[in-house]
């Protein structure tokens, strides 16, 4: 006799049935209904263009899928830059058509600059900013380069082309918001739901010497890639809603309490580390206490841990309350220490202090994170911002390689009088500006040309295979759909993405229906041919010309994260930290990037961001101490104890600007010089208890330089022959 649980009935039961297609909708079904989108806004772009009868409503269609994203908010922000890109080009465009009507080796040598301006400006931004620079010097070439060979239509044909661009954002933001609309603010609320978490669940297993280092690290680098990316999406949700806008500045300060959060917690976990290297027991065991009275902190009154915005609000007063009363049980614990004599105080001072930091960074996130729970909170007043960090070598050459492209291709289409050059030159513009903004931008080249070759093989079936045989829209439709449907359907798909870019774009370009259709064979041929051509060159560019992904790059990124720690040392003091900690971790993240298939690299560059956060932030605390100290002629710049600190400052960032053997030893001794200066002027003097406690502070920031530099984790260690060697098996209890 069959049970229930085992008859066909019960395993096609209409429970298991609605389970299995609520999964399909969340993952596969996701791609379908954003195909079902993009389909539709480009239907709709070339169907207004035709009623309008634009002479070519393929522009239109090949901008809706340039600008199409799965998110509302992502669709909107690239519009924006889009629009703000395209008005600037074409201004440029016009100057440019003005000045050389008639010298056709000036105007490509102008064009070709300034798309290299633009290329470069697309290197240096993030997100969809970079976006309006590729579009300021794509369309600069759209519009002049084919304009440029009828200078007396010029005016005319450049705002027809805006037209027919400002239709197809128009279209693709109007079906991304009205059909089955997936906005922005619902996938940064569950990022940072599960940041949140994640990072409660780590705090309580690094305390409870639950985890490996290998975890750590690991954890570490998805924090960094939640870090950018959460500012990613905040930069797009702002354009999606009224509601994202309020919380605007709170999800900012959100991210930037975050970074101080985990930093001061991976330095306080490192620090005790080292004291159980040192085998300070006394101090270890003084600590303790405080280290098991954390986690309880971050749980709800049920005993849950906290998990979304709402339930935070009990943690972050239990913290602001053990933060208050913090201060005098340290003390209390110091005098017991004091009766000690042999044992020394500065690493129970140092550990406290950045104890009692670590708490307040916390309290700060999870007040943050509670207030996300209302609409409009106090905590939304916050003007510092994540700052991206970019060589400006890196992206200088991505605007001379592009520069170059337009000039051999553009000398290419002057020498030759080929009636495809034009096609030929403004494409490479397109492709050296859009590659450029990939993290790998040779891959993406190749990927583009495979792609636009394909495309090309397609349109030709299309254009003179099915277009003779069809009549009316839409049937249009129908015999456009399984030919963009693939290609939209690749750009799901993280492997096969440049691929169905260059199949998207380059499709539309060569078979998207104009009001006038022209069948002629030797012109597509010649146009296929030269959209080929110019991927090609320009993947040979990057492949050749200081290809990103070389080792020199990631060398450059690196020395631009040691030199980090230079802008903590001697950059203002205002707004230091926020500066300091996202230009770390955006660098760091480029690095991954480039790095994605070289664990050991990465393994490597994760070990120095360990010592530039350290350190930096450690130099960052204290010059805010000292710049709060009163007027007095004990705490003048010109103070002995300043001046030594100021030298520790500047050897520290002379190490890690360029590390040697040398220059370890010079800033260690610089720091040792320092620590004893302090110490003395503390002895000579008796200020009042909040001076002498700022004092304290400072005193505690320089110790924990000194013990960051002598780390044997760090990769300072390897400068004297004392490499990492090999970590212990698991992670040591945090206290």
């Amino acid at each position: 006799m069959t049970t229930p649980s085992t008859s066909p009935g019960a395993a096609w039961s209409l429970p298991s049935l609605y389970a299995a297609c609520a999964d399909w909708a969340r993952t596969d079904g996701r791609n379908w209904i954003y195909i079902l989108k993009a389909l539709t806004a480009a239907f709709l772009a070339i169907g207004i263009a035709m009623k309008l009868e634009m002479p070519q409503p393929r522009t239109a269609m090949t901008t809706v899928f340039i600008v199409m994203q799965p998110q509302s908010g992502a669709v909107f922000a690239k519009s924006f830059y889009r629009i703000c890109g395209t008005l600037v080009g074409l201004v440029v465009m016009l100057a440019l058509l003005g000045l050389f009507p008639q010298q056709p080796e000036l105007f490509i040598l102008s064009t070709a600059l300034w798309v290299g301006i633009c290329t470069a400006g697309a290197a240096r931004n993030r997100n969809f900013r970079s976006y309006g620079f590729v579009l300021a010097g794509y369309t600069a070439a759209l519009i002049g380069i084919p304009a440029s060979q009828h200078p007396d239509g010029a005016l005319l044909s450049a705002l027809t082309r805006v037209s027919e661009v400002l239709l197809g954002i128009v279209c693709a933001g109007a079906v991304s918001a009205l059909l089955f609309p997936e906005h922005t603010g619902e996938l940064m609320r569950t990022t940072v739901r599960a940041r949140f978490s994640s990072f409660v669940d780590y705090v309580g297993n690094v305390l409870g010497g639950r985890i490996e280092r290998a975890q750590i690290e690991e954890t570490n680098a998805r924090f960094i890639a939640d870090i950018v990316g959460l500012e990613a999406m905040r930069s797009m949700a702002v354009f999606e809603s009224p509601e994202s806008r309020m919380r605007g500045g709170r999800l900012a300060r959100l991210n930037t309490e975050f970074m101080a959060a985990s930093t001061r917690f991976h330095a306080l976990h490192q620090l005790m580390n080292r004291l159980h290297m040192q085998s300070a027991w006394v101090t270890i065991d003084a600590l303790e206490p405080y280290f098991r009275e954390i986690a309880p902190l971050l749980h709800c009154a049920s005993g849950e841990p906290v998990r979304t915005a709402a339930d935070a609000t009990h943690s972050a007063e239990q913290l602001e309350a053990y933060k208050a009363e913090l201060p005098s049980r340290i003390r209390a614990t110091r005098a017991e220490l004091a009766v000690h004599p042999d044992e020394p105080l500065l690493d129970f001072d140092t550990a406290s202090e950045l104890l009692y930091r670590f708490v307040e960074d916390l309290h700060a996130y999870t007040a943050t994170y509670a207030s996300l729970a209302v609409p409009t909170h106090a905590r939304e007043r916050w003007i510092e911002h994540y700052e991206p960090k970019t060589n400006p070598l890196t992206a200088g050459i991505s605007g001379v390689r592009a520069v170059i492209v337009m000039c051999v291709l553009g000398a290419f289409w002057i020498a030759t009088a080929w009636p495809s050059g034009t096609t030929l030159t403004l494409n490479a513009a397109a492709t050296c500006a859009l590659a450029s903004m990939s993290p790998n931008p040779p891959r993406m080249a190749w990927q583009m040309a495979v792609g636009t070759t394909l495309s090309s093989l397609m349109a030709m079936i299309l254009t003179f295979g099915i277009y003779p045989h069809i009549d009316g829209f839409p049937l249009l439709c129908a015999a456009l759909t399984p030919f963009l449907a693939f290609g939209v359907f690749m750009t799901t798909r993280p492997k096969l993405a440049g691929y169905g870019v260059g199949y998207c774009i380059f499709f539309c370009f060569l078979a998207g229906p104009d009001n006038l259709e022209l069948y002629d064979p030797m012109s597509f041929m010649n146009d296929a041919l030269a959209l080929v051509l110019s991927i090609l060159v320009t993947a040979v560019a990057f492949a050749v010309l200081l290809p990103p992904s070389t080792p020199w790059l990631r060398n450059r990124l690196l020395i631009d994260l040691r030199r980090q720690v230079v802008a903590g040392c001697r950059g203002p003091v205002r707004g230091l930290r926020t500066r300091f900690e996202s230009g770390a971790r955006d660098l760091m993240f480029q690095i991954n990037a480039l790095a994605a298939n070289e664990p050991e690299v990465k393994r490597i560059t994760l070990r120095w961001l360990f010592a530039v956060l350290e350190v930096g932030n450690a130099i960052t605390d204290l010059r805010r101490e000292i710049e709060d100290l009163p007027r007095d002629p004990r705490y003048a710049r010109a103070a002995p104890w300043r001046v030594k600190l100021r030298t520790m400052r500047d050897d520290v960032g002379r190490l890690f600007e360029t590390p040697t053997a040398k220059r370890l030893d010079t800033a260690l001794a610089a720091t040792d010089a320092a620590i004893d200066a302090v110490q003395q002027m503390l002895a000579q003097v008796e200020p009042v208890r909040e001076e002498r406690d700022r004092m304290q502070r400072i005193l505690s920031h320089a110790h924990f330089v000194r013990s960051a530099l002598l780390d044997p984790q760090s990769p300072l260690a390897e400068l004297n022959g004392n490499g990492a060697g090999h970590p212990p098996p698991g992670a040591r209890h945090a206290s």
